[in-house]
């Protein structure tokens, strides 16, 4: 088997051997060089034609910002950033997502031996993802605004629910985008790490019609709006009388990861079923296909992302596999066919 042929790029000398050590301690893949700048690194991936890039955001001569939009224009291909856990640190990561990297992971904590293994597997499965990944030529300010879509008449009692992993930062930014303020409400969990997911939530309020917001514990889920799951918790629909809650834990990872998007779906198929609408866009593994097939076996209508603009074929792939999945559609479609979704089973139990 052919290893995934990795560049790291980081002006720290001592991050950059931690990398090597990482990478090249996997059967699968193998670092083919480092780079301490961008400049070093525009010449090395000329003549040894990695298949993943990993990317430190603050360098010399070149920001990381700078050198991955020249490089997605130019020549696209998979890139894993490597951000510090800031609040200014997460704002860049987003911002490196929106202009094509595939993922991001934390910078490590140097000294913190006990700790490392995990994260080295952390990393090895985001570059296993990254090299699967079809990254697409990105032009800076060309990407137009995803154009409205019109208000329909749905009951406060539909919900929609996303699921989505790798490449799922953009891909819900389209979906929710075009989305009218007054849509169902909606529930998401975004494979994404503690201290990123309110700057995520912040970005996407910015841009969005319907408010989003980070996920608080007991919390009222109200239509024209949506709540991300936060990146170290569980995300789970609840109930007291008529009104939908939001219920937030921090209990064991489910299929690897805290927040799961089993977890989420298999609550909205429980309490919501037939009122709910499932989608389960781009991602690598399986987490959120059997949630999805629970939610179809309860009544709910559901849908996956499709091959061709999944940044990452994992998650869709899987729940199609098992049948879970009614629909499957491209990812401009989606936000169009929830709602579509919403409004006609609306209309079917009300006749």
């Amino acid at each position: 088997m052919e290893k995934i042929k990795v560049l790291c790029v980081d002006d720290s000398a001592l991050i950059r051997g931690l990398m090597r050590e990482i990478i090249d301690g996997q059967t699968d893949m193998e670092v083919v060089a480092v780079a301490p700048d961008p400049l070093v690194a525009r010449d090395l991936i000329k003549r040894l034609n990695p298949d993943v890039l990993t990317l430190d955001v603050e360098m010399p001569r070149m920001d990381g910002l700078d050198f991955l939009e020249r490089l997605m224009r130019l020549r696209p291909m998979p890139v894993v950033m490597v951000s510090s856990l800031t609040r200014s640190g997460s704002e860049i990561t987003l911002r490196a997502l929106e202009l094509g990297a595939v993922d991001f992971v934390a910078k490590p904590q140097l000294g913190i031996r006990s700790g490392l293994l995990e994260y080295g597997q952390q990393i090895a499965e985001k570059i296993r993802a990254a090299a699967r990944a079809r990254p697409t030529r990105h032009i800076l300010g060309n990407k137009e605004p995803q154009p409205a879509l019109e208000s329909v008449m749905v009951s406060s009692e539909k919900l929609m629910i996303i699921g989505a992993s790798t490449g799922g930062p953009e891909a819900i930014r389209r979906v929710l985008e075009p989305l009218p303020a007054n849509s169902p409400a909606i529930l998401i969990a975004q494979h994404m790490p503690s201290g990123f997911t309110r700057s995520f939530a912040e970005r996407l309020n910015r841009l969005c019609r319907i408010q989003v917001k980070e996920a608080v514990h007991g919390e009222r889920v109200l239509p024209g709006h949506a709540y991300i799951a936060p990146g170290d918790q569980h995300l789970r629909l609840g109930r007291s009388g008529a009104n939908y809650l939001v219920v937030l834990d921090a209990g064991p990872a489910v299929n690897r990861h805290r927040p799961s998007v089993d977890v989420l779906f298999e609550s909205a198929a429980e309490l919501a079923g037939r009122n709910a609408i499932g989608a389960l866009l781009t991602g690598m593994g399986r987490d959120g296909a059997a949630g999805l097939l629970a939610m179809r076996k309860a009544g709910a209508a559901t849908l996956a992302q499709d091959e061709s603009t999944s940044l990452v074929f994992g998650m869709p792939r899987e729940a199609i596999a098992i049948g879970a999945a009614q629909n499957v559609v491209t990812l401009d479609r989606v936000a169009e066919q929830m709602l579509s979704l919403a409004a006609a089973s609306g209309r079917a139990q009300r006749v």
